[in-house]
């Protein structure tokens, strides 16, 4: 593991949720932080209590590409440059995938897929391009549900972008000393979960409304004391933290015993199916 030293942390979707306890920890461990948010205002608490010397808020809604170009300019001329981007803004649908109206399907993938593309399009750029000496570390927030998706979150578990990130690790040259870690988060007690900023729910389709189906038991699972069963973001800040400063983090990084336990359970099941398939493809060449 790497000394942890002082680094220049980029956070999108910082005003709620893992974002917010990721700058809160950054910032009590003396590193700079530019904070995005498309309500600044959320942060006003922790304005007060940091310099502007360490701490710079800024307005982004991650749908606009120039607004994120900006943010990272803004970053790169206060600090001089940017170590660290944890990609973090996204919301979730919940909604049948025959209940989710298609503009708010389309609208989840705008900020999850497209906003976060288009952040990690531009870090990569800036690791490279403008640090000196070149480098970075790009921590994508994806979700257990990218590898194991949930009935009623549908759209969501699509636009949890593992396939783009591993590609894109794929493709970076050695050289530029960029690592890409993908961060996959079971459920944490955060205001994210309550708000209807981050979980828009949607009434359910009239043919799943059984209370005996997934879909029903999901929704009824979101409905209730989430709080009581998530884990502490505080912890997972604390441990994103490390791994941002840590060599030799695997590609893909399962948060809490539930992601660990539920991608074990997804594991299982497609070796499962590969083995059950070996018939099939035998002899197709």
């Amino acid at each position: 593991m790497a000394s942890i030293g002082r680094k220049v942390w980029l956070v999108t979707g910082a005003s709620s949720g893992l974002g917010r306890a990721v700058v809160e920890h950054t910032l009590a461990q003396g590193e700079n932080v530019v904070a995005t948010l498309r309500k600044p205002q959320a942060l006003n608490d922790l304005v007060t209590k940091y310099p502007t010397t360490q701490l710079l808020v800024l307005p982004l809604d991650v749908v606009s590409q120039t607004a994120i170009t900006t943010a990272f300019a803004a970053g790169v001329a206060k600090f001089g440059r940017i170590d660290v981007v944890y990609n973090n803004a996204g919301f979730a649908e919940v909604a049948e995938v025959e209940g989710t109206p298609d503009a708010d399907a389309r609208s989840v993938f705008e900020v999850n897929f497209w906003g976060a593309a288009n952040v990690s399009r531009e870090a990569v750029r800036v690791f490279r391009d403008v640090n000196v000496p070149r480098g970075g570390r790009l921590l994508q927030v994806s979700s257990v549900v990218g590898l194991s998706a949930m009935p009623s979150v549908g759209y969501y578990s699509a636009t949890a972008f593992e396939g783009l990130s591993q590609a894109l690790a794929a493709e970076l040259d050695p050289a530029w000393g960029i690592t890409v870690t993908m961060l996959e988060p079971g459920v944490f007690n955060t205001r994210a979960i309550t708000d209807t900023d981050g979980m828009h729910t949607h009434a359910a389709h009239p043919a799943y409304v059984a209370e005996s189906l997934p879909s029903a038991q999901t929704r009824a699972f979101f409905a209730g004391p989430v709080r009581d069963v998530g884990g502490d973001p505080e912890k997972a800040a604390r441990a994103i933290h490390v791994i941002a400063h840590a060599n030799g983090v695997g590609l893909r990084v399962p948060l809490g015993l539930d992601a660990v336990s539920g991608i074990e359970a997804q594991l299982e099941s497609i070796r499962k199916d590969v083995e059950a398939a070996k018939g099939w493809s035998a002899d197709l060449k």
